[in-house]
């Protein structure tokens, strides 16, 4: 099946510090790529994966779970930490939760997480109703596009699949019992205003790491997809800086950004 358009993986080669970002559930990379290139553009090493089953149709997501997702994550921080001395994970949303469940799981290997409106649970009565409702109905509304500034879009399913969603319910729950494993720096920065995940998710996170180096930003001008929305450049930005504080090497490799933009490519698999 092929990929919709803006929504392939990108990939670039970088300096000795490498950044793995997830997307979250029923998106694609094209709502984390301006981040990627980004921070490519500084010379980081960037992987920015396309989670099983999203970027074609939502029917392709129905045949996936969270362990599918989670092993193409993993998967890609275990390639980043061949190449590079140091790494970090980032995430928006489920993808935040996908970068939280990488540092409580391989440790000293993940230097720093950033997670933006990262997501804890499924809230209301959908996560009663969905053991039994997914096997009635396929697929209700999709949550994607949920952005302040306008114009912008994100491409993602317009339908949510009841069976990924059900897989998605319980990939929480098993997050939220490993927290407590997360001892890295971390960077939280998220939307007061957020129609797909509730601050209490970022706050349930706050509350549950072992983090000690932990720095909490609200993006006032946003709404779930901040990374397209008003406050991305200062997400950027922010995030940089964070790595820049954690990795020495960042920023002292004459040329290594030029490197990166030259010989770097953006690559469809």
């Amino acid at each position: 099946m092929p990929v919709l358009p803006g929504a392939e993986p990108f990939r670039r080669e970088g300096g000795e510090v490498g950044v793995l970002l997830c997307h979250g559930f029923t998106g694609s990379p094209q709502s984390l790529r301006p981040w990627a290139e980004f921070l490519a553009e500084r010379g980081l090493t960037v992987a920015l994966p396309l989670l099983p089953g999203h970027g074609t149709r939502w029917e392709d997501m129905q045949l996936t779970g969270w362990q599918d997702w989670y092993a193409e994550v993993d998967r890609e921080l275990r390639a980043l930490k061949d190449r590079c001395d140091q790494v970090f994970v980032l995430g928006l949303s489920m993808g935040g939760t996908l970068a939280l469940r990488l540092a409580a799981k391989h440790g000293d290997d993940v230097t720093g997480v950033v997670v933006v409106n990262p997501a804890n649970k499924v809230h209301g009565l959908a996560a009663h109703a969905l053991p039994v409702l997914r096997h009635l109905v396929p697929t209700v509304k999709g949550i994607t596009s949920d952005i302040a500034k306008e114009g912008a879009q994100e491409i993602g399913y317009d339908r949510v699949p009841l069976h990924a969603a059900h897989s998605m319910r319980n990939f929480y729950r098993q997050v939220d019992g490993e927290l407590p494993q997360v001892t890295q720096p971390l960077l939280l920065l998220h939307s007061p205003q957020d129609h797909v995940v509730p601050p209490a998710d970022s706050a349930r996170v706050l509350s549950r790491v072992s983090s000690t180096d932990v720095t909490e930003i609200l993006l006032e001008q946003s709404y779930h997809v901040a990374t397209l929305d008003h406050d991305a450049d200062r997400i950027f930005e922010e995030s940089y800086a964070f790595i820049a504080r954690l990795a020495p090497a960042v920023g002292k490799e004459p040329g290594t950004g030029q490197l990166g933009q030259q010989e770097g490519t953006a690559t469809g698999g």
